[in-house]
């Protein structure tokens, strides 16, 4: 019986197949022949009651749009950002420690081919266009509440009297708004947010925990010039050590990030004398504390301005990292120096020297002095030898203000 069946249902194949194998080439042919119709079709239009319709081939509706794709994906992966860093922040709400999560070499590469240079040029230009008196207000005071501005701590409290933009971001405080701490040997020198400290182990910084750089990249090559603040290097040992002048002295560091809101000046975090500045042409990426655990030596890559030279316990060193629309840095008593230049050379650097014939030591700054000032929020990092017994006064992430003590032997 079953071998019956099997034989009738072999039979109804053979008849069907020829059938089958001519109707698929049938609607082949078809549907060619409709596609080929489709792409001779012509732009035409004809009317209706309501107004003219244009129709235009079939063929453009298949057509990829770059833009909307690119605009699609790019959205995507910045809301998966945002999704990651507010997951991020409350985990540490919970006391939870986050291991960092770092950038791949595409990811970094992609951020640097952002204009984020020409954008910040932009901005300077814009920050310096005159307000009318009558937009004075609302746009200072849109500002002052998106990110938190203290006006009664500045010297004019009057958002009238700031003709721009820049005017307002370089505001003066009152005098008594900062009182300088005069019991610490190293004092804060600008408001921000402590991002790390510590002492520098191995030639890696911590930019924040568990982040570092490297303190070569960041500071730049030693120089054998006799005019240059590095001291003579060692027959042999790291780049640490030749940073250390004085046996038994320790390399520490402190990384302060001054966010939009904050005062935007910087000063003179102790006595000390700046003999030599190396200005590093680079990129312009965010330094919040979120970008600093995500893309390692993030400091490295930014534009900067290192200034080096001594204070009583031997090398001293401040410097100010540029970021996003904050291409322009100012050193007050150096005016040779020009930031976020159109163009420069990559991995470059520029070096002055404030020892000359007629001043064997260089700038002498003391204690809380005006030092410079950036147009927007951006990072300072302290790297100076002291005493194994130096005592940072600080936490990881507190806020913290001018004036305000970092530590003291």
């Amino acid at each position: 019986m079953a071998t019956s069946v099997r034989s009738r249902c072999l039979r109804l194949l053979r008849v069907v197949a020829p059938w089958r194998s001519s109707l698929l080439h049938c609607e082949n042919t078809a549907v060619s022949h409709f596609l080929q119709s489709l792409r001779k079709l012509p732009v035409r239009a004809f009317y209706t009651n309501a107004r003219r319709v244009h129709t235009a081939p079939a063929r453009t509706l298949f057509l990829l749009r770059p833009l909307p794709i690119l605009l699609v994906t790019g959205g995507g992966y910045a809301g998966y950002r945002q999704y990651e860093k507010y997951r991020e922040r409350e985990l540490e709400k919970l006391g939870l420690e986050i291991p960092p999560k770092l950038a791949g070499h595409w990811e970094v590469a992609l951020y640097k081919s952002v204009p984020t240079r020409l954008l910040s040029r932009a901005w300077g230009r814009l920050n310096q266009v005159e307000l009318p008196h009558w937009l004075r207000r609302p746009v200072y005071s849109l500002y002052i509440w998106t990110f938190g501005v203290n006006m009664k701590e500045a010297a004019v409290e009057d958002l009238h009297h700031y003709r721009n933009l820049s005017e307002f971001f370089r505001r003066k405080l009152k005098p008594q708004a900062r009182p300088v701490c005069g019991l610490h040997s190293v004092i804060s020198p600008s408001d921000g947010k402590i991002l790390n400290f510590g002492q520098v182990k191995n030639c890696e910084v911590e930019q924040v925990k568990g982040v570092t750089y490297s303190l070569e990249s960041f500071l730049g090559p030693r120089t054998s010039t006799d005019d240059l603040s590095f001291p003579p290097a060692p027959p042999c040992g790291s780049f640490r050590n030749q940073l250390v002048t004085r046996e038994g002295n320790e390399l520490y560091h402190c990384v302060i990030y001054l966010a939009p809101g904050d005062y935007h000046c910087f000063h003179s975090p102790t006595d000390w004398t700046v003999s030599h500045r190396r200005h590093f042409p680079g990129s312009l990426m965010s330094v919040n504390p979120g970008m600093a655990r995500w893309i390692k030596e993030l400091f490295c890559h930014n534009e900067r301005v290192v200034l080096t030279g001594d204070w009583k316990h031997g090398f001293f060193s401040l410097t100010a990292v540029g970021a996003t629309n904050v291409g322009s840095i100012r050193i007050y008593f150096d005016r040779d120096l020009h930031t976020n230049s159109p163009r420069y050379s990559k991995g470059s650097y520029n070096d002055f020297s404030f020892v000359t014939h007629t001043n064997k030591e260089g700038i002498p700054m003391r204690k809380g002095e005006h030092l410079g000032e950036f147009n927007l929020g951006s990072t300072i990092v302290l790297i100076f030898e002291a005493p194994k017994d130096f005592n940072f006064k600080l936490k990881a992430g507190q806020k913290i203000r001018f004036g305000e003590a970092l530590g003291s032997l």
